[in-house]
């Protein structure tokens, strides 16, 4: 008797499993490398579906989701159903995977913000290389693409429709068709410098206190901040 595989869903922003509290409070669809490997282990071995639509996020969430996916002991099989971009193109690479026809893959390079001197900015470029050659490592494993060819797409930030990505092994085959073919990394994510306003102005979920600023005053002030490149004030 065959067994129906569990559903797990990536969508929305990817983030540090430490911020989820804040986007789940704010009602913004994300996923945490702790929401991922909890549903891992309530899976127990069992056959999974990994299903994604997600603009990335976190470099490192994404990485450790990717992981956790890569050491999943039972069979899994990935579904991109709408975009499976920046970080999460990355999550997308661990497992046999297949891509709805209308879907998307997207790869950039891993961007940041800093501040400094020369110095600074030095160390910031290296951290960059290296995070890019860490997302890469694993476009190679999926892939067996060279890395000079994998830094020019991601150079050029790619946008790929379901067949290029097919074509490219990014992905295995498309959804519905029998032809299979043998690291901030993302945009919308909010900075961490509103993460930081926000606790201040909010406690986590258990902290009962009456100076707790309401739900409706903090998504109100939320949008005063302008969640893209806010200036310091």
């Amino acid at each position: 008797m065959r067994t129906t595989a569990k559903r797990i869903d990536i969508k929305g922003q990817i983030v540090e499993s430490g911020n989820d509290w804040i986007y789940d409070w704010l009602g913004i669809e994300n996923t945490s490398p702790k929401k991922i490997l909890k549903a891992l282990q309530e899976a127990g071995g069992e056959d999974i579906e990994i299903y994604i639509n997600s603009p990335g996020g976190s470099v490192f969430a994404g990485s450790e989701i990717y992981t956790e996916l890569r050491n999943y002991a039972g069979k899994k099989l990935i579904k991109i159903t709408g975009i499976a971009a920046s970080a999460a193109s990355v999550i997308a690479q661990a497992g046999e995977s297949e891509i709805s026809p209308t879907g998307m893959f997207m790869m950039h390079n891993v961007k940041t913000c800093a501040s400094g001197d020369y110095r600074d900015m030095d160390n910031t470029g290296d951290a960059l290389r290296a995070a890019n050659q860490s997302i890469i490592n694993a476009y190679i494993d999926k892939t067996g693409m060279d890395t000079d060819t994998l830094q020019n797409l991601m150079d050029r930030e790619t946008y790929l429709s379901a067949q290029q990505a097919v074509e490219y092994g990014f992905v295995n085959k498309i959804m519905f068709s029998d032809n299979a073919v043998p690291m901030y990394n993302g945009f919308d994510t909010i900075p961490n410098e509103t993460i930081e306003k926000i606790r201040n102005m909010i406690k986590a979920p258990g902290h009962d206190d009456s100076d707790c600023l309401s739900k409706k005053k903090a998504v109100a002030r939320l949008r005063m901040l302008n969640l893209k490149g806010e200036k310091n004030q």
